[in-house]
């Protein structure tokens, strides 16, 4: 267990997008104008709204951004971006808990022109979804022509799973989709689609933060895309009777094959390094975050410096002292399964909960920026911009 060494520098500066209501919790990006900015989807858990944000150019980029909310419900634990039913107008897919328990179908106004008037919108619940878990998180799996035909869905206890939502007709009448469970889970907090065995389909890579199957897992796609569960095969890769959180797949050591790096709740980051067969234990190192940070929530990999290595970025949650931060990034030395790891602060100290992020360049200065949520001290949907490039440097 590698401890990483504090580097001191100023936080980023923050801008915030919007904070609408109580509780963002996500973001999902997506062009869904084709202007060929990314937008994002989020939904404000204890608010009971989900939003929609429309990048306004890299102009206006620290301002407010344009908006809509798209449906109302109560606890909205994450929101993303869909074409459901190929209209070409993109919709959004909600996932509620509590006692919601249900997945929402957000329609967008077909008249792009539309797409930022709220009443436009139209909201749909899924019924087969009703009643049957806490869902947590969605992910569109096959989106063709015609929309959207499967969406995998991560929930937690009771009856958490991995299942996999299926169209059976018209997509906008939600009561021919159908629920097909593959895994049982404790509590699944992030999915993502990758082929992780090489055969030409999407795999569904997973981490499961709760009960005694408890780390990072992939399901095996059958490649017909059958309900049976069953035919969905079930491999452990790391991160065993820990916490995951939020992961992400990246080659993180440049060798040529992706790698899954994960926050671990009360036991920093995991990176796991990938190895020649998916279905094996990967080699697995972990690094403790140094104490003025709160509990490790999510991360994301890219080139934060410029120096041509990965880096990784993360959040944190349990920011109950004043005195630690929620958001910054690490790089290594020689190499990430070494312990020479230097940390820099993104966002200073404060009171807050940060969630998912993502690492982009808004302000078209060449560097990557950070996109996130942070749901306790109501500071909304924020990006942190990179003093890499900003003028003046």
């Amino acid at each position: 267990m590698a401890i990483a060494k504090a580097v001191q520098a100023e936080p980023w500066r923050r801008h915030v997008i919007d904070r609408a209501a109580d509780g963002a919790d996500g973001v999902r990006p997506r062009d869904v104008n084709g202007d060929g900015r990314l937008d994002f989807a989020t939904g404000y858990e204890e608010g009971g709204i989900v939003r929609a944000y429309l990048h306004p150019g890299p102009e206006r980029v620290r301002n407010s951004w344009p908006a809509v909310t798209v449906g109302r419900v109560p606890f909205p634990e994450d929101a993303v971006f869909a074409d459901l039913d190929g209209d070409g107008a993109v919709d959004v897919i909600s996932c509620c808990e509590a006692d919601t328990r249900a997945v929402f179908f957000h329609w967008a106004p077909a008249n792009r022109e539309h797409y930022l008037q709220a009443k436009k919108w139209e909201t749909a619940r899924v019924p087969a979804t009703w009643k049957q878990s806490r869902w947590m998180y969605a992910m569109p799996l096959v989106e063709d022509a015609t929309g959207v035909r499967q969406i995998v869905l991560g929930s937690k206890s009771p009856h958490g799973q991995i299942a996999l939502l299926s169209r059976g007709g018209d997509a906008r009448d939600t009561a021919t989709w159908r629920l097909h469970p593959l895994y049982k889970a404790g509590w699944i907090m992030s999915l993502e689609a990758r082929d992780m065995d090489k055969d030409g389909d999407l795999d569904i890579l997973g981490s499961d933060r709760k009960g005694p199957t408890r780390g990072i897992l992939w399901l095996e796609n059958p490649g017909s895309l059958e309900d049976n569960a069953s035919t969905w095969r079930e491999h452990r890769i790391g991160g065993a009777d820990q916490e995951a959180m939020f992961l992400t797949s990246a080659d993180l050591d440049q060798d040529g094959r992706q790698d899954v790096v994960a926050a671990l709740w009360d036991a920093g980051l995991l990176f796991l390094r990938a190895t020649v067969d998916a279905s094996r234990p990967w080699q697995e190192y972990h690094l403790r975050l140094p104490d003025t940070f709160g509990l490790a929530k999510a991360v994301a990999v890219g080139d934060l410096d410029g120096d041509g290595q990965r880096d990784v970025a993360f959040t944190c949650e349990n920011l109950h002292d004043a005195r630690k931060s929620g958001v910054g990034w690490l790089r290594y030395e020689g190499s990430p399964t070494e312990s020479r790891w230097q940390i820099q602060d993104i966002s200073g100290p404060g009171i807050g909960k940060f969630d998912r992020l993502e690492l982009l360049d808004l302000d078209a200065d060449g560097d990557l920026d950070l996109v996130t949520c942070e749901e306790r001290a109501n500071l909304g949907v924020v990006w942190y911009e990179n003093p890499l490039n900003a003028p003046g440097r």
